[in-house]
């Protein structure tokens, strides 16, 4: 009986997968802005906007549907299974449940990477691993779709790795098999479906590199028939990726916009990160142990971790999106690698008592791993979780816990001017073009949002050009029929507006703008709750990096 009880009070003690799990709930809460962080990339409205609109018509949009500039031109809702689950999650919760969802997906995330890394070392380096990745992978939590690419790198990662060990079936069903049907999934959910078809690839190649090196005749023959496997689960996947509504057109269009120079010199999401960033530290130290591990790993002749260090290693030192996938990459390799590293260390010439640490921290963490492989109920984590949503729906939310669009960062204020003309064309940047969709369509309509994609490099020069007040910035506003423009105080234009006797200020809250043409406001007078306020409106969110007047963060 006291057994019986004993078992039973374990089973309610959180583990380290809950741990894992809520690790990155307490980071997003306690180390950084909570809900404003995930909503701080208003792309969210328009996914929202989006999804509503096919469940309305049953059918994803083939033209644009949301701007006056480029009314019916092509474009691509790529996303557009996540827009639908977006739309539904909204109309059932608020943006409240969007949040609630995203903050899952990334805890689900990381505690399957602890799962993952769990199973190459002990559940201490396995654990502190996983805390580092979720760290540096922070740069880019958002409300976003772009949540279930990193879900699915953990879920491809871990489904090769047991290939890899021979376990190659699940249910019966063989895991080579399944990937392509995961990548039909995924690549209606987020366009980064191409990132599993690499990562397949990586396998395949590693095999290749031990076919060419081993001196084995048997074992060369054998790395032929894995990679012959892994290639053909690759080309697999790539066929299934076929299965969205545009066909080939949109790997063609995803090529020609990752492959798009302009984005790399422009948008801020595809520029390196800055190493004054506070989430640097954990990016530098995972690519200094990675080169450690991918020399070991060859010295070992194993290729496959090289190989996957070395493509999102580079890719994440040439675009700051590509953290994330490289540090899901990253940690499991790091983990083994230091479990084989404290494993020798004791048997090395080093002084006594550093090797006595290692045996004892070896001690400690083989009897913690014992312990944390007693099953658990989880308790902790669905508690966690509801908790969060206790938060979230509070009568009165705590200020971290607020899902709404930061008010001093976006024109809440302004929207009831601006409804008053549904007619009115709008000229504002891209991010509160974004907020413009989310709150007023579908009777406005807007200059430009957060889709760079669809616009394109010439459409976004000329809102750079306009923005900087450069030279035929009137004409190409008259060549629109902008006849209101919303920005915040510190723009440059909004400075020239003032002084042009073309525009009147209508409206003024220290946040926001709002300009109309002479000629509309016939003795309207400016409608303002608080005026001149300065250094509150947020810092733009897509341009290039010498001029952060005009910015953005654009996810693919």
């Amino acid at each position: 009986m006291e057994a019986q009880r004993s078992q039973f009070a374990v089973k309610l003690l959180p583990s380290l997968t809950d741990f894992a799990f809520l690790m990155p709930i307490v980071f997003l809460f306690c180390r950084m802005d909570g809900v404003k962080t995930l909503l701080s990339d208003c792309d969210t409205g328009w996914h929202i906007r989006t999804g509503e609109w096919i469940v309305a018509n049953h059918g994803v949009p083939a033209r644009d549907i949301f701007s006056f500039s480029r009314a019916g031109d092509p474009w691509y809702a790529w996303e557009w299974l996540s827009d639908v689950l977006w739309a539904w999650l909204n109309s059932r919760g608020g943006l409240a449940a969007v949040v609630l969802f995203s903050i899952l997906l990334i805890a689900v995330t990381f505690m399957l990477l602890f799962r993952l890394a769990r199973r190459k070392s002990n559940a201490i380096v396995a654990l502190v691993v996983t805390m580092v990745a979720a760290a540096a992978s922070s740069v880019h939590w958002l409300a976003r779709p772009h949540l279930f690419t990193l879900l699915f790198v953990v879920l491809f990662y871990g489904a090769l790795e047991r290939v890899r060990d021979g376990r190659t079936r699940l249910a019966g069903v063989p895991y080579l098999a399944l990937l392509p049907v995961a990548t039909i999934l995924w690549t209606n959910l987020h366009g980064g479906f191409f990132v599993g078809i690499l990562m397949i690839a990586a396998y395949g190649g590693g095999e290749l590199l031990k076919m060419a090196f081993s001196a084995d005749r048997e074992e060369r023959r054998q790395a032929g028939q894995r990679a012959g496997r892994y290639f053909l689960c690759a080309s697999a996947c790539l066929a299934a990726s076929l299965a969205n509504p545009y066909f080939y057109r949109l790997h063609v269009h995803v090529w020609q916009y990752v492959s798009d120079p302009y984005q790399s010199q422009h948008i801020m999401e595809f520029l390196t990160l800055s190493f004054h960033h506070p989430a640097a530290i954990f990016f530098e130290g995972m690519l200094l142990m990675s080169t450690a591990v991918a020399f070991w790993n060859v010295s070992k002749g194993r290729f496959t971790e090289p190989l996957l260090l070395l493509v999102w290693g580079h890719a994440a030192l040439l675009a700051a999106r590509n953290i994330p996938i490289f540090m899901i990459a990253a940690a499991p390799p790091v983990a083994a690698a230091m479990e084989e590293w404290l494993a020798l260390l004791p048997e090395l010439r080093v002084a006594e008592w550093l090797r006595r640490a290692v045996r004892r921290f070896n001690l400690v963490a083989a009897e913690t791993s014992d312990t944390d492989n007693i099953a658990r109920w989880h308790v902790a984590s669905v508690a966690g979780a509801l908790l969060v949503a206790a938060l979230l729906y509070a009568p009165s939310p705590p200020k971290l816990f607020r899902a709404e669009f930061d008010p001093k960062s976006y024109p809440a204020g302004a929207i009831e001017t601006l409804r008053r003309d549904a007619s009115a064309r709008i000229f504002t940047y891209d991010q509160w073009g974004d907020y413009l969709i989310y709150r007023l369509y579908p009777r406005t309509k807007v200059f430009v949002d957060g889709r760079s994609d669809f616009y394109g490099d010439a459409f976004e020069e000329k809102c750079i050009a306009v923005l900087s007040v450069k030279y035929n910035w009137e004409k190409t506003l008259d060549g629109f029929g902008v006849d209101t423009i919303l920005l915040p105080p510190s723009a440059p234009l909004a400075g020239a507006l003032k002084e042009s006797s073309r525009w009147r200020v209508v409206y003024d809250d220290g946040v926001a703008l709002v300009f109309r043409s002479a000629q509309k406001t016939a003795g309207e007078s400016i409608s303002a709750a608080t005026r001149g306020g300065t250094g509150r409106d947020r810092e733009v969110t897509k341009t290039e990096a010498r001029d952060r007047a005009i910015a953005r963060t654009k996810p693919i």
